[in-house]
């Protein structure tokens, strides 16, 4: 059943210790925090222990069907070595005011390796998986399918400049995946927001080797670029930052004020939702792993009050209204302010609004528009009869403008 998710998925992000922050999962083959890898490459999970200790963590994985749902498998049916693993590559910080301990990990590796495709989570966690400190999601892609995916506007009477339409065409390099469509399905995300994707949807039409998805509701919100700040620098003021200074030991920053409900359009390049820690100084490019120190940020923005509920979401905080990316309004300033503690570097950042029934709506504040730049990810799952869990068969994803109606 095809399902546009904009609710919480509580099961992104366990953050049990407010000790452990500047969560990255980054791929090196592709430089961003896109989680997906083929077989025999590795993603590198990083974090910040704020407590300062030489704490040895513990990890694990866990696979999923399509829709991120327990699937039932055995660790022994899914990967290969020990079920459980040390993480203890760590590095004390560096000429910081935030004393933080920095741990690293390249995975999959020789103590937990995958050995089919489709959805997993890596647990991190210091007694028991059962309270992860956090987890993040990934992906293994099989080599069966080659995807293209193309975007264009949604020819929608009722909304013609708000809606992004989604095309796939998959090609096959096995004859049985087409005689076997009607186990295939697809699943669409934007931003590598997966709170925000389409899902189950089943080929339209099959031609040859391929398989087309030109369903007409394959479509989502343009929302708007994201905002950005840069405070690698993290005392002068810089881009979008108005200023810096230090209080009691601490590191504050502060944003120049965006606006709402903007009226037209305005490219803006981004990183679609992406975040990387970086610290310069006197001229120099510091190593951010060790180096980057913390900030409290203020997000600041020029607003009427409204009955909504407004959040500072991104890839930083994987798109979740939390209690601390909440902005409050500012009676005297006519504003809404949240302060959150940031290690520092680039980042982009949209503000979303929650209604009572707990839907995020991204475009609500920053506006809405067809011609934005998106990321969009094609996930094509395939379950022959016979098999017990959700392979992963092809992957593919557009990052250009949209430029035509």
């Amino acid at each position: 059943m095809k399902r546009l998710t904009f609710l919480l998925l509580f099961f992104g992000v366990f953050v049990a210790a407010q000790d452990i922050r500047g969560i990255q999962l980054h791929n090196p083959q592709t430089n961003d925090q896109t989680p997906v890898i083929s077989f025999g490459q590795q993603l590198i999970l990083r974090f910040d222990d704020l407590s300062n200790r030489s704490d040895i963590y513990r990890y694990t994985i866990k696979h999923y069907d399509r829709n991120w749902q327990e699937d039932g498998l055995f660790f022994t049916e899914y990967a290969t070595g020990s079920m459980t693993a040390l993480l203890d590559q760590f590095q004390y910080s560096f000429n910081t005011l935030q004393p933080y301990t920095h741990y690293t990990l390249s995975f999959p590796n020789e103590k937990i390796k995958p050995k089919i495709s489709g959805n997993f989570e890596i647990i991190v966690y210091k007694d028991r998986p059962e309270q992860p400190l956090f987890t993040r999601r990934f992906c293994v892609v099989e080599d069966g399918v080659q995807l293209g995916v193309n975007i264009s506007r949604h020819a929608d009477a009722r909304h013609p400049e708000l809606n992004q339409r989604v095309e796939v065409q998959a090609v096959a390099t096995q004859q049985s995946l087409i005689s076997n469509a009607s186990s295939i399905s697809l699943n669409v995300m934007q931003n590598n927001n997966w709170n925000l994707s389409l899902n189950n949807m089943r080929p339209t039409s099959t031609l040859g080797s391929r398989m087309l998805f030109q369903q007409l509701d394959l479509a989502f919100p343009g929302n708007n670029e994201f905002y950005y700040f840069d405070n690698k620098n993290i005392i002068q003021g810089f881009d979008m930052v108005a200023g810096g200074e230090i209080i009691d030991n601490r590191n504050y920053t502060y944003l120049h004020p965006v606006w709402a409900f903007p009226l037209n359009y305005q490219y803006q390049p981004d990183v679609n939702g992406a975040f990387y820690f970086r610290r310069s100084d006197l001229g120099i490019e510091r190593n951010a792993d060790r180096e980057a120190d913390y900030s409290w940020v203020h997000f600041i923005l020029d607003s009427e009050k409204t009955a909504r509920e407004l959040y500072i979401l991104g890839g930083f905080n994987q798109y979740l209204p939390t209690e601390e990316s909440q902005m409050h309004y500012d009676e005297d300033r006519k504003q809404y302010i949240a302060r959150i503690y940031l290690k520092q570097g680039f980042y982009n950042y949209i503000i979303g609004t929650k209604d009572s029934a707990g839907n995020v709506n991204l475009g609500e504040v920053n506006g809405n528009f067809w011609q934005t730049e998106n990321l969009y990810q094609a996930f094509l799952y395939y379950r022959p009869f016979g098999r017990n869990y959700d392979g992963l068969i092809g992957y593919g994803e557009f990052r250009t403008p949209v430029r035509g109606g």
